[in-house]
């Protein structure tokens, strides 16, 4: 060492511009210049998936329209249905806004509850209250595939907004490019899959089958999706800040 070099600290050396954006396991020394450890400590599992599903006060309203309209159609017309759907789902929204919490969810529920609503009632057919679903869905599914052809996972994207504060410096390590390709494969596969489920109820004129799959499959699968990338991408981590640092040998 150098007079006048700082003094190097033992341990794995930290890799070049590492951007530090997923959780580290065990103390760090803190740096001149470093972000606070409260601002970079993402949040726990629970927490990111209790935030993108509302918790389960937000599965719970997410899922009360649709079993309405289910019940009050098989009880009642396909009239009583959409309004008993639609005024439900307004009810939340407006429960939500007067107690000053998030409406997020409830304005997403209530607008395409809406407009299930409106296309089942110009048609007159049950069916069309679910067609809004299934197309998105489709769309969605080839879009995750697409965007793993054109080499831009779309999980990985929805990683760096939802986990990383904005943050895409995975762009650059071909081991998390690796990992996020197959998530997206295996997001897109399953949401056509269970896309393809509603569609098949949808062209075989199943409407109460329709309406229990659109539940059944509605938010579980995409609860599961979401803690198997966290878990999967966290778990990719961890190894590469575990793994034994390369030591160079000097001429």
């Amino acid at each position: 060492m150098t007079p006048g070099q700082p003094e190097t600290t033992t341990g794995a050396p930290q890799r070049a511009g590492d951007p530090r954006w997923t959780d580290q396991s065990g103390a760090t020394s803190a740096t001149p210049g470093a972000p606070d450890d409260d601002e970079e400590r993402l949040p726990s599992i629970t927490e990111q998936m209790a935030e993108q599903l509302g918790g389960w006060r937000g599965l719970v309203e997410s899922s009360v329209p649709i079993a309405v309209f289910v019940v009050c159609n098989v009880i009642w017309a396909l009239t009583v249905a959409l309004w008993a759907a639609v005024g439900v789902a307004v009810g939340i929204a407006v429960v939500r806004l007067l107690q000053r919490r998030p409406i997020r969810h409830a304005v997403n529920g209530l607008f395409g509850i809406g407009i299930g609503a409106l296309l089942a009632w110009r048609t007159g057919d049950e069916r069309d209250f679910y067609l809004p679903g299934i197309l998105y869905g489709i769309g969605y599914g080839l879009a995750l595939l697409g965007s793993v052809v054109i080499r831009q996972p779309l999980v990985g994207w929805i990683w760096s907004v939802l986990a990383a504060g904005g943050r895409s410096e995975w762009r650059t390590d071909p081991v998390l490019i690796r990992t996020f390709n197959r998530l997206t494969v295996l997001w897109g596969v399953v949401w056509l899959l269970k896309v393809g489920v509603q569609a098949g109820f949808y062209v075989a004129s199943m409407g109460t089958a329709l309406g229990v799959s659109r539940l059944l499959l509605g938010y579980p699968p995409y609860a599961l999706l979401l803690a198997i990338t966290i878990w999967v991408v966290r778990r990719v981590n961890r190894q590469r800040d575990d793994a034994p640092p390369l030591l160079a040998t000097s001429a």
